[in-house]
């Protein structure tokens, strides 16, 4: 690739990156500063969104140990998230790329197509224990440009206490009527029945996504009879009072909060807010999303990947190769994802962490069935076809438009 098509395309993707915000999974705090290191120093750089661990962290101190083992000193750098794609981009048009970076994995693909990463084929990073479907967030043109750290994804938070009183056995929620014939019953016992987000944003589509895909529908074709099942159903529990008119507006955070009252039988929420629940006050359960005719959904993988940008330097790949391996160990992992409220990304992993906590054993499922929103190739499209997705769910869910004709006018607009 010619150094002008590679800033073209670097170029492409900062408009990208412009339009899609996915915050979804990651935590948000002030930047840093930029990469001054140059190759054979002795120091290599690492870029992550983490800016929530100083250097006294069990983060910060892991990366330290990593460096010392490859024998090098390691030069961190924290970003928010969204901060941190724009300094990628236009790190590499300056041709001065961290060595190391961790990124939300749904930015992989956008990074990749601007030629801004390198492949773990060219840097022999393993990533043959990875859990395929997670592994695929990071795949683009039939190459893999980094292995994740770990994952997040959506499940249903229940309340025990509401759906007892419901007459609710939470074992019979199989499918989309069993659910539905639960939030029935709660609603006539007098409580609430589910809360989640449908913002106009990317966690309203993040948050919808289990569901579209549960109902068999694909991103190519957003507005088949399968995504229009899947609309309906959300818009059907508003229309029943099943669901309230809030969500609408509702981020991540405030439908927690509204489940944190205790009065709402489930929230559609992800793994970060394992802590908060166990502070909430009221029993709790964790059940995966259920797909229209049973089994668990596809949810949306949240998380970071580890990846190595393209040097003009090509001696400093066999380092860098040494940290991230040493990073995605199954003992760094473990402790790292523990951290992070995140699943491991490989089976041996997971089962350690089930073995410590048996309430993640819900979460495993979840992830095992989960899905890149970058996956099936869409690359760089998605960010446009999740704004149109957004869009329909708003205008589905405040009544200007039915299912069918906002999902078509979605799809439209996306072609």
């Amino acid at each position: 690739m010619t150094r002008t098509t590679r800033r073209r395309l670097i170029a492409i993707a900062l408009a990208v990156v412009a339009v899609a915000t996915s915050a979804t999974a990651c935590s948000s705090a002030s930047g840093g500063s930029t990469n001054e290191a140059a190759a054979g120093s002795g120091t290599y750089t690492i870029w992550d969104p983490y800016p929530q661990f100083d250097k006294t962290s069990a983060w910060a101190k892991l990366l330290d140990g990593c460096g010392s083992k490859a024998g090098v000193h390691i030069k961190r750098t924290a970003f928010d998230t969204s901060d941190l794609t724009n300094k990628t981009l236009l790190a590499a048009q300056q041709a001065n790329s961290p060595d190391v970076l961790i990124v939300d994995n749904p930015v992989v693909s956008t990074l990749a197509e601007a030629g801004v990463l390198s492949t773990t084929a060219e840097n022999k990073i393993d990533t043959s224990k990875v859990d395929p479907n997670l592994l695929a967030a990071g795949q683009s043109g039939g190459k893999t440009y980094g292995i994740p750290v770990g994952a997040n994804t959506l499940a249903l938070y229940y309340n025990k206490a509401v759906l007892k009183s419901a007459g609710v056995d939470i074992a019979s929620v199989k499918d989309w009527k069993t659910l539905t014939a639960a939030l029935a019953k709660v609603k006539a016992s007098g409580k609430k029945g589910i809360t989640f987000s449908a913002i106009g944003t990317e966690e309203g589509s993040f948050q919808f996504l289990p569901w579209f895909w549960g109902s068999g529908a694909q991103l190519t074709k957003l507005d088949s009879a399968q995504g229009v099942s899947a609309l309906s159903l959300w818009t059907d529990w508003l229309k029943k009072g099943y669901a309230p008119n809030s969500v609408i507006n509702n981020t991540q955070t405030t439908s927690w909060q509204e489940f944190a009252t205790g009065t709402y039988a489930f929230a559609e929420n992800g793994t970060w807010q394992l802590a908060n629940a166990k502070k909430a006050g009221f029993g709790y359960g964790v059940i995966p999303v259920p797909a229209a005719s049973g089994g668990n959904a596809a949810a949306p993988t949240g998380g970071e990947f580890v990846t190595v940008p393209v040097q003009s330097k090509t001696a400093r790949y066999a380092t860098s190769d040494t940290i991230v391996s040493c990073l995605t160990s199954a003992q760094n992992s473990l402790s790292t994802d523990t951290t992070l409220s995140y699943i491991a990304p490989t089976t041996e992993v997971q089962d350690k962490q089930v073995a410590a906590d048996s309430e993640l054993k819900a979460w495993v499922g979840a992830v095992k069935a989960a899905k890149g929103r970058t996956s099936d190739n869409l690359g760089t499209k998605y960010p446009k076809i999740s704004e149109q997705l957004w869009t329909a769910v708003q205008a589905a869910l405040s009544g200007s438009k039915s299912p069918k004709d906002a999902l078509t006018t979605a799809q439209s607009s996306v072609k």
